[in-house]
């Protein structure tokens, strides 16, 4: 029986894979098996164990297979990421047969794609996501894939692949490099020649499935092509139709580049010859590692930051990045030759060159570096550690002066509108004086009802901001933007539009729906969070106002509302019965009821009504797009202003439904929503994507919530039930068939309110059972306590025969009173029920927080 071996290992989800093929022959069959062992990093002994194997076995045929390379990829079926091994069979010297095979979590292959070729794969080979297989042969491009399971062939030529890889929008995208194209000549002169025409040869980016060839020089300028080895691209991303990227290549002089949107920005000399690769490692304290590799078995560490090399080691057989010890961020894992120990994880280091740092059992004479290059890589370390200090002190002052600088315009916003408030007049220091820019026009009119009004303490308490219109379909929305002044609020608000011409046979008054739409001050930073799946704190029920209000807060914003935030109130009208005026003026009046307060105590409550201004409309100004909602296409995003966001919000009807996979990722549901739906991010509201479609569709914001990748939730504000259906019909026709959609019921606020006043209630009653048990358990311990000391101070009288002995007995009685009474004044209760009545409570609050939160985004 003759035998051969090869082995390769592969890193995933912090597991060490060890492949290992081993070939039989005996005079029965011929027998390839493919075994497979995970390893996975044990803390207590400081070594890799086991923890699960696996077997392939091929019987019969050939047993010229060998493994060609191996690749975590992501399985478009599912979306999950699986360790992928393509294989190849030598079926004779003219016939190559390959095979892909993917490893589940049962340990368990999947062959899920084979092609035969009449050559060779040798140059460029790429296992990319899919899983697709890439190449190059002749100068030619070729992939083929488990979607098309036959092999095509691009139509631009490269002479070497650099880097393959998935971009947003674009998909897989080849950087290579290509033979220079010289100029062609017209009318007997010949044209100026480009850089690649100087340097032979030039950069090239092609898109596979768009089929059209990129400008590559916004990755690498074309003077690298014959230079560059090995390209690792950090950050990609699409502005105004131009590519912006972060790249480090590594040339055959020994340099590794960063180059910023195509530009060199640094170097740093490499110790060892003939690299060969580049991995990026994101350590514990957030700092990036590039791991170079080295043909020799070398391999060396640069930093980020600094850009210079922190630490080298020799003799590697390998070298891995993942997350080895669980800790949520990436470590470096160095395998070493060890010529007398078969096992490959028997000499190892695992390290962030930080806070981490583990390694086997080696001898230290064996193993280790001399003391010479132990030094030299401590002064490495040391010269890195200096220069990410300096530029730490660098970015501190930086913001320091940042911070004075908001400091001043702060006081002086302050002081302006303090003095707006009290009717003063407000001088602004000069620029020259402050080595601040005006952020104020002097013509800016800050009163909109005009100079020749008073303001009345009324209005100079609440600041109109401004004052806006919108049309939207057959609905005509004003919006009015108001600050409260810090010990006043707003409750039961309401919007009135009253009609400035005599007309007799209808009311001046127009029926309108309000609603208010809350922002807090830290809105402009366009800052939103992520979804909010957890209550504010239990402050949060102050500032509830009014159960009347309709407020309609974003979807994934926190619910909290500072009290002198600004607020939006909005009023929606049906427009068609105004345009039978032709041209009409509306004086628009804001009803609420008015609560002041000092020191936190209501000291005044009284309705309100202020004069917001006025608005005109006319046909002609409908006609010709005045007052639309005008949300454009930007590159990768869609660009309005908030007020037309918010009378988005205001005419539509929000459905929320609750998507639940369970054997498959929901990536279905986003590829949805860019390419069928057309939706772009909302630039001022990034979390939400508004729906660009031609036809009914347009104008549709979606919000998806990606809780888990097999769970989220959908929220749509669409104009009306029948828009809902046909986007429900759209998706379900995407969506796999086990998964399934909810219709998450929005729970009204009267319904929440109730529900709140119980939960409040249930909470006051644990406070009181809770305090009453503590109170009871002290008392009786006092009780026990004092009867004992009684009890003892009768027996004693009672042994007593002359005075002397009876002062002593009062003696002690008078400190025994002492003792009982500082135990009255200091009571204590145990452990165990100091813990019962902390839990109690705590789930009364964690019960009425939950509601409060629920009414809050309602």
């Amino acid at each position: 029986m003759l035998s051969d071996e090869q082995e390769n290992i592969l890193s995933y989800n912090g597991e060490v894979l060890i492949f290992q093929l081993s070939k039989a022959k005996c005079a029965a069959e011929k027998t390839t098996r493919l075994h497979v062992n995970r390893m996975a990093y044990d803390s207590g002994t400081k070594l890799f164990v086991q923890k699960s194997s696996g077997l392939f076995s091929k019987h019969g045929g050939s047993l010229n297979i060998e493994i060609v390379c191996c690749r975590c990829t992501a399985d478009f079926r599912t979306g999950i990421n699986l360790p992928c091994i393509l294989m190849r069979e030598r079926k004779n010297n003219s016939v190559f047969k390959y095979f892909l095979l993917l490893l589940h979590s049962s340990n368990k292959f999947e062959q899920c794609l084979n092609f035969k070729l009449d050559y060779e794969l040798k140059d460029d080979i790429r296992l990319l996501n899919g899983p697709t297989v890439l190449w190059r042969h002749a100068k030619k491009l070729f992939y083929v894939s488990t979607k098309t399971c036959t092999v095509l062939s691009a139509s631009v030529q490269f002479s070497s692949i650099e880097w393959v890889d998935e971009i947003e929008n674009e998909g897989i995208i080849v950087l290579g490099t290509r033979t220079a194209c010289l100029p062609e000549e017209k009318d007997g002169q010949t044209l100026s020649l480009s850089d690649g025409a100087i340097w032979g040869s030039e950069f090239v980016v092609y898109a596979i499935e768009n089929q059209k060839i990129l400008t590559g020089t916004c990755f690498l300028p074309h003077a690298y092509s014959s230079v560059i080895s090995c390209v690792h691209v950090c950050r990609t991303a699409i502005s105004r139709s131009q590519f912006r990227t972060s790249v480090v290549a590594i040339t055959h002089k020994k340099q590794l580049i960063w180059f910023q949107d195509g530009l060199p920005k640094g170097t740093c000399q490499l110790p060892y010859e003939e690299p060969c690769s580049i991995q990026v490692a994101t350590t514990s304290r957030n700092d990036v590692l590039y791991v170079v590799s080295f043909a020799s078995g070398n391999v060396c560490a640069v930093q980020r930051d600094s850009f210079q090399v922190a630490s080298r080691w020799q003799e590697v057989k390998s070298v891995l990045v993942d997350d080895f010890i669980g800790t949520g961020t990436e470590q470096i894992l160095l395998l070493f030759k060890n010529k007398s120990n078969t096992d490959s994880l028997s000499t190892f280091i695992i390290t962030d060159l930080g806070e981490v740092s583990y390694e086997s059992n080696i001898n230290c004479k064996e193993d280790f570096p001399p003391t010479e290059e132990l030094q030299e890589n401590g002064f490495l370390t040391i010269q890195a550690l200096e220069a990410r200090l300096q530029a730490g002190c660098t970015s501190v002052r930086e913001l320091q002066q940042h911070l004075r600088l908001k400091e001043k315009v702060l006081f002086e916003s302050c002081s302006a509108l303090i003095d707006l408030v009290q009717e003063r007049e407000h001088i602004l220091p000069t620029a020259e004086e402050e080595g601040l820019v005006s952020l104020w026009d002097d013509t800016e009119n800050l009163h909109p009802l005009g100079k020749k009004k008073t303001l009345t303490s009324e209005v100079s308490e609440y600041l109109i901001e401004k004052l806006w219109q919108r049309v939207v379909d057959d609905s005509l929305v004003i919006g009015v933007k108001i600050t409260e002044s810090p010990n006043l609020s707003l409750n039961d608000v309401s919007l009135s539009l009253v009609m400035e011409h005599d007309f007799t046979s209808v009311s001046p008054v127009i029926e309108c729906q309000s609603k208010i739409v809350k922002l807090n001050k830290t809105f402009s930073a366009l800052s939103i969070s992520s979804c909010q799946m957890e209550p504010q704190p239990k402050r949060i029920k102050l500032d509830f106002h009014s159960k009347n209000d309709l407020k309609k807060e974003f979807p994934g914003r926190p619910s909290k509302i500072l009290s002198d935030g600004a607020k939006t109130f909005v009023a929606v009208t049906r427009l068609s019965p105004l345009l039978a005026f032709r041209d009409i003026c509306c004086m628009i009046l804001l009803h609420a009821n008015k609560r002041k307060y000092q020191d936190g105590n209501l000291q005044e409550s009284r309705q309100l009504t202020l004069l917001c201004g006025k608005i005109s409309l006319c046909l002609e100004d409908i006609s010709s797009g005045k007052y639309s909602v005008n949300l454009l296409r930007n590159n990768s995003h869609s660009t309005g202003t908030m007020e037309d966001i918010f009378s988005i919000l205001a005419v539509s009807l929000k459905f929320s439904f609750q998507i639940v996979s369970s054997d498959c990722t929901l990536t279905p549901v986003n590829m949805w929503l860019l390419s069928q739906m057309e939706c772009m991010p909302i630039k001022e509201w990034p979390e939400n994507m508004f729906c660009h479609k031609l036809g009914s569709l347009r104008g549709t914001v979606f919000n998806w919530n990606l809780k888990t990748p097999f769970e989220g939730t959908l929220t749509l504000f669409c104009r009306n039930q029948t828009i809902l259906f046909q986007c429900l019909h759209s998706l379900l026709g995407v969506l796999p068939a086990t998964c399934k959609v909810k219709l998450l019921r929005l729970e009204s606020k009267d319904i929440l309110t109730d529900q709140f006043a119980l939960a409040l209630g249930k909470e006051m009653d644990s406070l009181r059972s809770s305090f009453s048990s503590a109170v009871s358990e002290v008392e009786n311990n006092l009780t026990l306590s004092c009867e004992a000391g009684k009890k003892m101070s009768r027996v004693i009288g009672s042994s007593l025969s002359d005075k002397k002995e009876a002062v002593q007995q009062f003696r002690e009685e008078l400190r025994n009173e002492q003792k009982q009474s500082a135990l009255g004044m200091n009571r204590t209760v145990s452990g165990a029920l100091y813990r019962q009545i902390t839990l109690k409570i705590a789930e009364a609050q964690l019960c009425s927080d939950m509601i409060a939160w629920r009414l809050n985004i309602s």
